[in-house]
């Protein structure tokens, strides 16, 4: 007789979805890699725009299926429209439709100390020595109306210089005017800086990153392009985290409530 697994909960990842086929390669391969780290679970995929599955099916298709709990995890890095006002409203929406099963949205990945060593990670894997005191880094990033997003994403620059003798780092966004790639780069060259790495903060390629890519080839043929941070194995890691911590301040605050009842 064949043995069945038993799955102690659901985690629908959540991406925000794009036009570009090879973002959703890439969000498929992260999860997948979280599925490998977390078998005990039935991991999801769902998107908020312009790839399907959308959040509103999946949510549908767990519900049919009569599961009472599902634990939303945003693959996003920024806690901004999306995570603070898309995916609440798609979320309450659902609830409505389906008033027995018990959603929970965990919290972004954001700028985890783990997201920031991936990205970090990544910068190595273009063959930029830890030690090279010569290396200028910009951190692409998207960019945001929401100004405490823009503002952690600026902090990631010396978050990222962390355990290495690089000279310096500059934030730049992509869809932000405060700074734009051409300021980032008058910023790292007048800090020393002979050699310039793009380190996009993305979790996936798509327009942006070629759009980052491109600008920055125009300003300086010789910058170095690191690597989105795709299914780093430390992404997968802040999935399961933020997984566990939501349900564990449920667990929690459950409990708060039944003891004061």
């Amino acid at each position: 007789m064949k043995a069945t697994s038993v799955r102690s909960g659901t985690l629908i990842a959540v991406a925000h979805g794009s036009r570009d086929p090879r973002s959703k390669l890439t969000v498929d391969t992260i999860v997948e890699r979280v599925r490998l780290r977390r078998p005990d679970l039935d991991v999801r995929v769902a998107f908020l725009d312009l790839t399907a599955p959308s959040v509103e099916s999946v949510v549908d298709d767990v519900a049919a299926e009569g599961i009472r709990y599902a634990t939303v995890v945003p693959l996003l890095l920024g806690s901004a429209f999306h995570a603070r006002v898309d995916l609440p409203g798609v979320l309450d929406a659902a609830r409505v439709r389906h008033p027995q099963l018990i959603l929970r949205q965990a919290e972004v990945l954001g700028d985890d100390r783990r997201m920031v060593a991936a990205m970090r990670s990544r910068i190595v894997a273009a063959g930029i020595d830890a030690t090279d005191s010569s290396v200028g880094i910009a951190v692409a990033a998207v960019g945001s109306s929401h100004g405490p997003a823009n503002q952690r994403s600026r902090a990631l620059a010396q978050r990222v210089l962390h355990g290495t003798s690089w000279r310096a780092a500059v934030t730049c966004f992509a869809t932000a005017q405060d700074p734009r790639p051409d300021r980032a780069l008058a910023c790292l060259k007048e800090a020393g800086a002979r050699t310039i790495v793009i380190a996009p903060w993305f979790l996936a390629p798509g327009l942006l990153t070629d759009r980052v890519f491109a600008e920055f080839s125009t300003l300086c043929r010789d910058a170095i392009a690191a690597d989105v941070l795709r299914d780093h194995p430390l992404v997968a890691d802040v999935v399961s985290s933020r997984y566990d911590a939501a349900n564990d301040l449920t667990v929690r605050g459950r409990a708060t409530s039944e003891r004061s009842a």
